[in-house]
């Protein structure tokens, strides 16, 4: 079947439904920014960020020497080697990069088991090069979370699978671009990703101008998701 690419006959039911539950997971996520039940799904956020260094820093060729993520909502991942203006940006774009495809996943069944399945291998492999015990919990928590969500979905009428990772799609690209936008343009934190950037690359932006870059980017991929699940459900 060609793809519905210009949406046509847009929304039946499947695609209100879907737009519907983004718009209400973005309601409640912006309501409960500040609270503490929001603060494991914003760690697995910043693990995301930091796995995007690793896999940057490992696909081209360097080493991972550790992760970390802290209760404070930071993290660092300690790299040697690998293309170093390949890792800096790897974090903000790819935390979004997998908001994106977490959306995406959630509109079928099978690949809302798929993506679950690739979290928990990554909690897994993360969770031997952990450097603190807040990455350690983090990854052991959400691994009993989502075998708890896969046993409801798979043994009980409770089918909530696919709206626990839309959910945790929602709130990896939303945080994602308020990280970037926080860090990088109205905080303008000396040490973020964007300021070692702009030291590195020889065009003339600075940090800020490469926050703005990246901010533009993510929200696009939100965007992109959005309409590619549309685009999916049609």
């Amino acid at each position: 079947m060609t793809p519905n690419w210009e949406l046509k006959n847009c929304c039946d039911r499947d695609q209100k439904l879907f737009l519907a539950t983004v718009g209400i997971f973005t309601l409640v996520i912006l309501a409960l920014w500040r609270t503490f039940l929001l603060t494991p799904f914003k760690l697995i956020t910043v693990f995301l960020h930091e796995a995007s260094h690793a896999i940057a820093c490992k696909l081209t060729c360097g080493e991972v020497m550790g992760m970390e993520v802290h209760a404070n909502e930071g993290g660092v991942t300690q790299t040697r080697g690998g293309i170093y203006w390949l890792i800096l940006p790897a974090g903000y774009l790819g935390s979004s990069f997998w908001g994106m495809l977490l959306i995406l996943a959630s509109t079928k069944l099978l690949t809302a088991r798929i993506a679950a399945g690739c979290l928990v291998a990554a909690l897994l492999i993360v969770l031997f090069i952990a450097k603190n015990w807040t990455l350690r919990g983090l990854c052991i928590g959400f691994i009993i979370f989502i075998a708890i969500v896969w046993v409801l979905q798979e043994k009980t009428t409770v089918r909530i699978l696919r709206y626990v990772i839309l959910f945790i799609g929602v709130m990896n690209s939303l945080f994602s671009v308020y990280d970037i936008y926080d860090d990088l343009i109205s905080r303008r934190v000396n040490s973020s990703d964007a300021e070692k950037f702009a030291e590195i690359c020889p065009c003339p932006c600075n940090g800020v101008a490469w926050g703005v870059i990246w901010g533009m980017i993510s929200f696009t991929f939100l965007s992109a998701s959005v309409y590619l699940g549309l685009v999916i459900l049609s």
